[in-house]
């Protein structure tokens, strides 16, 4: 990973990968070949990338998302940058929202949708609410496995965000008709509305926490010498 200090490193998920000696610091300006799980991917990463991850492993950014603005991605160098798609976060600061997800479930996810699940659990063995991200995500991480292509992974997010718009629309008109209001917004404003950066980054409201990290993590071969 790129480590920027953005977070407590008590905190950390993925300084807390490092000391287990399952993840490596890369130099801003080193080359990656593997998959970068990054704000700055055009694409989602997918089953297609199976492969890629095999050979080189993923690696994540470390950062808060509050200062995203100070992370040189210009000098992250990967031919895969990878966006991921929606899912939802169980680490202790963000758990229930979407998209912000840490160092350690950014990881899982990319191993998950590409087939390596033995891999994304060990990753997430050494956090004590580690299981409840594939608890809480199995049905969407099991429909992006499906798609053959990136193509076909965003067009199953869009699919599955507008079945959450429906089912949304449908909770607050039961209320709106329970209440006898009709056509007031009872419920607060749906999160898939707002779309933050697909990156590693968790922060809460009144302190930085950590984010997309900057480090790298073997594929299954790596894992299996560690």
């Amino acid at each position: 990973m790129w480590d920027f200090d953005h977070c407590d490193p008590r905190r950390c998920s993925g300084k807390k990968l490092a000391r287990q000696g399952l993840i490596q610091d890369l130099r801003v300006g080193q080359r990656f070949r593997g998959v970068v799980v990054s704000p700055k991917g055009t694409q989602p990463v997918s089953p297609a990338d199976r492969d890629i991850v095999a050979q080189h492993g993923v690696a994540v950014v470390e950062c808060s998302w509050a200062r995203l603005d100070e992370v040189p991605f210009n000098k992250i160098a990967s031919p895969h940058e990878r966006l991921l798609p929606y899912l939802v976060a169980t680490n202790p600061v963000n758990y229930g929202k979407p998209w912000r997800l840490n160092c350690v479930e950014a990881l899982a996810a990319a191993f998950y949708i590409t087939g390596f699940d033995s891999y994304a659990e060990r990753l997430l063995s050494g956090f004590g609410w580690g299981h409840s991200f594939y608890e809480v995500n199995k049905h969407l991480l099991n429909k992006y496995k499906t798609c053959e292509s990136a193509e076909a992974v965003s067009a199953m997010q869009e699919e599955i965000l507008a079945e959450l718009e429906k089912s949304y629309d449908e909770s607050r008109r039961t209320v709106g008709a329970t209440d006898g209001v009709d056509g007031e917004d009872l419920l607060v404003p749906n999160p898939n509305h707002h779309h933050p950066p697909e990156s590693s980054s968790e922060e809460d409201e009144d302190e930085e926490e950590e984010g997309a990290g900057t480090g790298e993590v073997g594929g299954p071969d790596k894992a299996e010498r560690k």
